[in-house]
């Protein structure tokens, strides 16, 4: 009977272990704008900033980034891509699929000298479309 007692905690420890590794991010939005390709494939000029309040969550238990607008944007991560820095910006970036499976890159920038303020990119090979975010 002890046994049984000291699987049983050990089961509970570990599920508790393996709950704790999974991370999930929340933000807000608090601006929007979009970057286009025009006709000639050149880009043209960002849109002005409009003002937005959303929440994007990245889900690393899952594999998914999460933009709760009007029409959900799910993106389905495919691969992590490795961190960069330089001495103005933290870049975390993913290799994404979105909700029609075009691919994308899905970007989080840290600006360092910028009060750390927090974008998040998506870019498509015709646009990227910019939310300024900040953790919630």
């Amino acid at each position: 009977m002890t046994k049984v007692k000291v699987y049983v905690v050990l089961l509970f420890l570990g599920l508790g272990l393996q709950q704790s590794y999974s991370q999930k991010y929340k933000f807000k939005t608090s601006g929007f704008s979009v970057l286009e390709k025009n006709e000639r494939g050149k880009w043209g000029k960002w849109s002005d900033l409009n003002l937005v309040n959303l929440m994007v969550s990245l889900d690393t238990d899952k594999s998914r980034i999460v933009v709760y607008s009007q029409i959900i944007q799910l993106f389905e991560i495919i691969v992590y891509q490795p961190t960069e820095e330089n001495e103005n910006d933290i870049v975390y970036s993913f290799t994404c699929k979105d909700n029609n499976g075009e691919d994308c890159t899905v970007s989080i920038i840290t600006r360092k000298k910028q009060e750390n303020r927090k974008q998040l990119y998506i870019n498509y090979d015709n646009k990227i479309i910019l939310y300024n975010i900040f953790n919630m």
